[in-house]
Formats: structure tokens, C-alpha cells, sequence
């Protein structure tokens, strides 16, 4: 399945744009403007993202299983047993 490119909205966009432009200035001293922190974003949106992405469902999934061996036990926990006659 391919996957669909993130997509942010123009606030998330613009607020990242700043966010970088914002870094180039304090820790590398660069003016950068508004197009190069968008080709910035793009570039780890579409390099690094995936990363990101694929780090994120291997977090569900492991909280998914988590709660799965949770509600098992549950299940277990609901059973009745049958009382033994003599």
C-alpha cells in the first residue's frame, strides 16, 4: 500500500515554517526565508516522515497488544467454573 504524503494544515504549516526559520537563526546564525523553510519542511516531511510514521504504528501496535493480553485476562477472569458435585 503506498503511503499518502503527511499532510499539514496551513496552520501546522505555517507554524513549522517558523519553527524552522526560527532554528536556522538561533543555532546556525541564517536568515532563512519563507520558500526555503517550506523546501526545509517538505524535505523532512517526505525523507524523515516515513520514519516517524512507521515508529508511530509499531508504538500503537505494541499498546494495542498490550491491551489485548489485558482483556484476554478479563475474558479469563469472567469464566465460571463448574461446581464439582459429590
Amino acid at each position: 500500500m503506498a503511503q499518502k504524503p503527511v499532510k499539514l494544515s496551513k496552520e501546522q504549516r505555517e507554524m513549522s515554517i517558523a519553527q524552522i526559520q526560527q532554528f536556522f537563526e538561533e543555532e546556525r546564525g541564517e536568515t532563512l526565508g519563507e520558500l526555503a523553510a517550506d523546501g526545509v519542511l517538505d524535505f523532512f516531511l517526505t525523507n524523515i516522515g516515513p520514519y516517524v510514521y512507521n515508529q508511530a504504528l509499531g508504538d500503537c501496535r505494541q499498546i494495542l497488544n498490550q491491551r489485548m493480553v489485558s482483556m484476554e485476562e478479563d475474558i479469563y477472569a469472567l469464566e465460571v467454573r463448574p461446581k464439582l458435585s459429590r
